[in-house]
């Protein structure tokens, strides 16, 4: 049974939809884009779990197309690293109070929208070693907030020169940890709290309806310009966050 508000649930439903448009132009950013809404709409023990489920049915329908592009070895770099950052988000999503954990977020999102501002057009290359951090503070991002995308993005974007392979690659690691996800919140009974995986269900569909939109604005849009505009409107919002952690009770 749903019982949060009509007005919160457009919210969330609009805050989806414009998630997963920026998911199909990019590959990528779909909880990064939502979550700092999302946060100030439900509770994040709600948020990080209804997103996890997102993510495993729009992931299943991209890698359905590009699989045959995944690069299995950056995926095996990355994969331990996320198993061990993941496990120690879900016991700090379950203990920490949620004050902090909105604090960071705040601090983590607008550090990343300020980086993507900024950021040069043709970073050098990393060398494999950087697959261990990436995978831990990933992983960790990941199972708090569901946002890790970037971080991984980040790190494969300067091992996969090929856009193609980059992308697939992309969405193959956030599939995995999305059931890895699903599995350690099952475990520590966030499913379990009343009305979640109804309201998943029942904003599903605006996942897809934003994946559809965003792979028409791929063909038609200039996706940088558009994702400019993104991390500017989430510069506000992580301070909208920040606000919210400092008054917190």
């Amino acid at each position: 049974m749903i019982d949060w508000p009509w007005p919160t649930l457009a919210g969330v439903a609009a805050t989806i939809v414009v998630g997963y448009t920026v998911y199909g132009m990019s590959g990528f950013g779909a909880n990064i884009v939502a979550m700092p809404i999302l946060a100030q709409l439900l509770p994040l023990r709600d948020a990080g779990p209804m997103l996890a489920i997102f993510d495993i049915c729009t992931g299943t329908l991209l890698l359905a197309r590009w699989h045959r592009h995944l690069d299995w070895r950056e995926i095996a770099r990355l994969l331990p690293w996320l198993l061990i950052g993941i496990a120690g988000g879900v016991q700090a999503l379950a203990r920490v109070d949620e004050r902090w954990l909105l604090l960071a977020l705040g601090a983590f999102v607008l550090g990343y929208s300020a980086w993507s501002l900024l950021r040069r057009a043709n970073p050098r290359p990393l060398a494999t070693a950087w697959a261990m951090p990436a995978g831990l503070i990933g992983g960790a991002v990941t199972a708090l907030y569901g946002t890790g995308g970037p971080i991984y993005t980040i790190y494969l974007a300067r091992r996969l020169p090929d856009k193609t392979a980059l992308r697939s690659t992309i969405g193959g690691v956030i599939l995995g940890n999305a059931l890895i996800r699903i599995a350690l919140y099952h475990h520590a009974g966030f499913y379990d709290r009343p009305g979640l995986v109804a309201l998943a269900l029942a904003m599903l569909p605006c996942a897809f309806i934003g994946l559809w939109l965003g792979g028409r604005l791929h063909l038609r849009a200039q996706p940088r310009r558009a994702l400019n505009a993104v991390w500017s409107l989430l510069l506000l919002a992580g301070l909208g966050l920040l606000w919210r952690g400092f008054h917190a009770a």
